[in-house]
């Protein structure tokens, strides 16, 4: 298993914000996610067999999922899915922008997005 992104792409083009020292931990369980999120699809065709518009897409939503993950690690690592205090009460979840596939929480728009590549289809014949 390879990383989607490497560390000069994210650095240089995305332009991410987690400290130089997390990056390739973060971009390997990124992409790891994706992989999971695409039904190991990438794995079995070969990222350099994709499209190009699939491959940008690809890059650009393990950036995204590597400082969504890195921004909300205690959130995402939490067994609690909701809690209230005072009146005030955070649910994690699937919800108006969160959805959670397959154990991995996600940003709808960006679940969305890699769902343009045609590779997060549930059908086999996709």
């Amino acid at each position: 298993m390879s990383n989607y992104v490497d560390v000069t792409y994210y650095q240089e083009t995305y332009k991410g914000t987690i400290p130089s020292d997390e990056i390739e931990k973060r971009l390997k369980k990124a992409s790891m996610h994706i992989d999971t999120l695409t039904y190991n699809r990438i794995v079995g065709r070969g990222f350099d067999n994709l499209t190009e518009f699939q491959q940008n897409i690809v890059k650009e939503v393990v950036c995204r999922l590597a400082d969504f993950e890195y921004e909300n690690e205690d959130l995402i690592q939490s067994i609690l899915s909701s809690y209230s205090i005072n009146g005030v009460s955070v649910n994690f979840g699937s919800n108006w922008n969160i959805e959670v596939q397959n154990g991995i929480a996600i940003k709808k728009d960006d679940y969305s997005l890699l769902g343009q590549t045609g590779l997060t289809c549930r059908n086999l014949r996709c």
